[in-house]
């Protein structure tokens, strides 16, 4: 029994790692690996805009990355949210910031899925 609440606590902290980060627009998933989609949509914008794009690492060994969309910069920039997929195998992304709902940033997310 004394060991109740912290197999309580493991659960719920499982639980609040299992879902997307909040403000995110949920894009889609791939199969590709988290790296490999995250250069894919960072090339893209920069080939679409001629602008630099910034990439951060948000987890060790390029498992999770924001790519900042043109002319954003870390940390409250407009950015592609590249995570490990939340329901198993596989790469999640979304796209936060302002005018999230924007259909060239998606769209250009969207063709490196």
């Amino acid at each position: 029994m004394k060991y109740l609440p912290l197999i309580a606590f493991t659960v719920a902290i499982s639980a609040c790692a299992a879902q997307p980060p909040a403000g995110v627009q949920s894009v889609g998933q791939s199969q590709q690996p988290p790296k490999a989609v995250a250069s894919c949509i960072a090339q893209k914008w920069a080939d679409g805009s001629q602008q630099q794009v910034v990439s951060q690492n948000t987890l060790a060994n390029d498992q999770a990355m924001d790519v900042y969309a043109p002319g954003q910069q870390p940390p409250n920039g407009a950015a592609a949210v590249v995570r490990p997929s939340y329901t198993g195998k596989g790469t999640w992304v979304g796209f936060r910031g302002a005018g999230a709902a924007d259909s060239n940033a998606t769209s250009a997310i969207s063709g490196c899925l």
